[in-house]
């Protein structure tokens, strides 16, 4: 079976890092497969490479060991920015531009890698009713948002960009309960949009990691473990 349907979305192959000043390895001897579909959540204790990992597979550091092959193929330097169109990280803490959230949210329609595409206003005021807000979100200042108000905006600029691969980086930590879940339920239904969709969730919860995802795996000392 070869067709493009079987070809892995990510494939990192033993990739390794280490630490700049001492040396020591941050991440090490690290595979994983993301295929089209897949919910993959990544738990472990603080300190053990989460974060590091999630930007290693966004091709946001640089790699001591190892390759990252999208759709097969390692991607060239030039590729990069049509690469991170497709596989966006989004971190726990997000950063957000002076202005309003819809600036915020208009922002990255202005760019080059995303010529021709357009922000749609109906969309997301739909996806902020099933998180509980509604159209004066949009006209709040960033410097006024509480951190789990950033960490929604900061979601929905990520998921109207329809990337092929999410990267989520505790994405509702700052969360209560309640918002947290609903937003859960915004991105596997942005998900079930297109099933080859895929979303790679890093969570220290780990009831949360049962709800979001199909498969764990467990990193500790910058090793990767198959979870529970």
């Amino acid at each position: 079976m070869s067709t493009s349907a079987a070809r892995p979305l990510l494939d990192a192959q033993g990739l390794g890092r280490r630490n700049p000043n001492g040396g020591e390895w941050l991440l090490r001897d690290i595979s994983l497969t993301i295929d089209p579909g897949d919910r993959v959540a990544i738990v472990g204790p603080s300190a053990a490479g989460k974060t590091l990992l999630l930007r290693a597979l966004a091709l946001l550091d640089c790699l001591d060991a190892g390759d990252v092959l999208w759709l097969g193929q390692p991607v060239a330097a030039a590729d990069v920015p049509g690469f991170r169109r497709h596989v966006i990280y989004l971190h726990q803490r997000p950063a957000l531009f002076a202005g309003s959230v819809e600036v915020n949210l208009r922002q990255p329609f202005g760019l080059r890698v995303h010529a021709g595409r357009h922000f749609d206003r109906d969309w997301i005021l739909g996806r902020l009713r099933s998180v509980g807000r509604n159209a004066d979100f949009l006209e709040q200042f960033t410097g006024d948002l509480s951190g789990g108000e950033a960490q929604i905006a900061a979601l929905l600029r990520a998921l109207q960009l329809m990337p092929r691969i999410l990267l989520l980086d505790e994405p509702t930590a700052a969360l209560d309960p309640e918002t947290a879940q609903a937003a859960e339920q915004l991105v596997a239904a942005w998900q079930a949009e297109d099933g080859a969709r895929a979303t790679l969730w890093v969570s220290h919860n780990a009831d949360q990691a049962r709800r979001v995802a199909q498969r764990t795996q467990r990193l500790v000392g910058g090793r990767l473990e198959n979870g529970n």
